[in-house]
């Protein structure tokens, strides 16, 4: 059974758990994977960590107008941002435009504090900026 809960119509929202199953970071045999983990935060966070096989968009260049990257485009996403209010906007931007998003709860500060990796853009330990 699956921990997600859908705010007031809008996205729903998942746990660093939930997020890792569904991108194929959890240990759950039944894990699936197959959603794209969606990084919300500015360039400088990016750089310093992220989930590993995320895409990036800030929040500032979706709310402008930007498409998805091609990786992530016609693909369940799980967005995320440092502590899920970002990735809560955005999620909610990506449901008005009929993608499948929910958002992280408590971003990658609650990611990295279940020890679930994060890389720098070598693929070595990152950092949550």
């Amino acid at each position: 059974m699956s921990i997600f809960r859908r705010e007031r119509g809008g996205a729903g929202r998942v746990s660093v758990q939930e997020a890792a199953i569904r991108t194929g970071h959890g240990k759950a045999d039944d894990s699936g994977g197959d959603a794209v983990p969606l990084d919300v935060r500015e360039p400088y966070e990016w750089q310093a960590g992220r989930a590993p096989r995320a895409v990036h968009l800030p929040l500032s260049a979706l709310a402008a107008g930007a498409g998805l990257p091609a990786e992530a485009q016609a693909r369940p996403l799980v967005v995320i941002c440092r502590s899920g209010n970002r990735s809560g906007q955005a999620a909610e931007l990506l449901a008005t435009r009929g993608a499948e998003a929910v958002d992280v709860i408590g971003g990658m500060r609650d990611w990295a504090g279940a020890g679930l990796p994060v890389v720098d853009p070598q693929g070595g330990n990152g950092t949550v900026a």
